[in-house]
């Protein structure tokens, strides 16, 4: 279209639609994939169905219309057909946020978990001096360090202009599932209690469930991961010091 172009097209699951102003749209034609700025008042843009979550509630997942939207050349991120490069370099960085996410949830459930073993008692003494109970905290805070620090080592790649595609899917795939261990171990801790909406350990189960799927399921992460890994190989291989056949150590 002169002067710009015509959207149109349906989206699932825009977080936070509703409530934005303006929306980042990538849509596909004849020279691949573009990235567009929306704004989310434009004519022919309206909002489907409100998705009902398992967790993370208190933010809404809506489904967006788009129908004969005129947008303006220069509202056009980047070049015609360089809006995959704007996805795959957003994923990165947000990956991260999801990551730290994860640490968060993890880390609140860990805390109520250990506060409630250390204040109930069982046979005369806190749940968190019998041994089955201290080792899951033990555990649990473990791993939390762990997943805190794969995220600290991406976020730092990152403010320093690096490429982060693999530490961000690192920090997200182990983050996310320390999250879901931590809040499964959280609940185990509080027995029935955990199960019951007076206690904030289930939510942190129910909300920590998507940490594994959006921004790239764990799946994804682990192929992302093993594309790099073998990236890195074979760079080894054919670099002037590299030796075929020897077996590189990858870290």
């Amino acid at each position: 279209m002169e002067g710009g172009y015509e959207l149109s097209g349906h989206k699932q699951w825009i977080t936070n639609g509703r409530a934005a102003g303006t929306m980042i749209v990538f849509a596909r034609a004849e020279d691949g994939v573009t990235a567009f700025l929306v704004s989310a008042d434009a004519a022919g843009v309206s909002w489907g169905k409100h998705a009902r979550k398992m967790g993370v509630i208190s933010a809404t997942t809506d489904d967006l219309h788009l129908s004969g939207v005129f947008v303006p050349e220069e509202d056009r991120l980047g070049g015609e057909g360089r809006g995959l490069g704007v996805a795959l370099g957003t994923l990165d960085g947000g990956r991260i946020g999801i990551a730290a996410q994860a640490v968060g949830i993890a880390e609140a459930a860990f805390r109520y978990a250990a506060r409630y073993a250390s204040e109930r008692t069982t046979f005369g003494k806190p749940i968190a001096e019998h041994q089955a109970v201290a080792f899951k905290l033990a555990d649990m805070q473990t791993k939390i360090r762990a997943a805190r620090l794969l995220t600290y080592e991406a976020a730092w790649a990152k403010d320093r202009g690096m490429r982060v595609t693999e530490a961000g899917a690192r920090a997200k795939l182990y983050a996310s599932t320390v999250a879901n261990e931590v809040a499964d171990e959280a609940l185990q801790v509080l027995g029935g209690q955990g199960y019951m909406k007076d206690h904030p350990v289930e939510r942190y189960y129910r909300d920590a469930r998507v940490t594994e799927i959006y921004e790239g399921t764990s799946e994804i992460q682990r192929l992302v991961i093993s594309r790099g890994i073998l990236e890195e190989i074979a760079g080894s291989l054919e670099s002037p010091g590299g030796v075929r056949g020897s077996r590189p150590v990858v870290g």
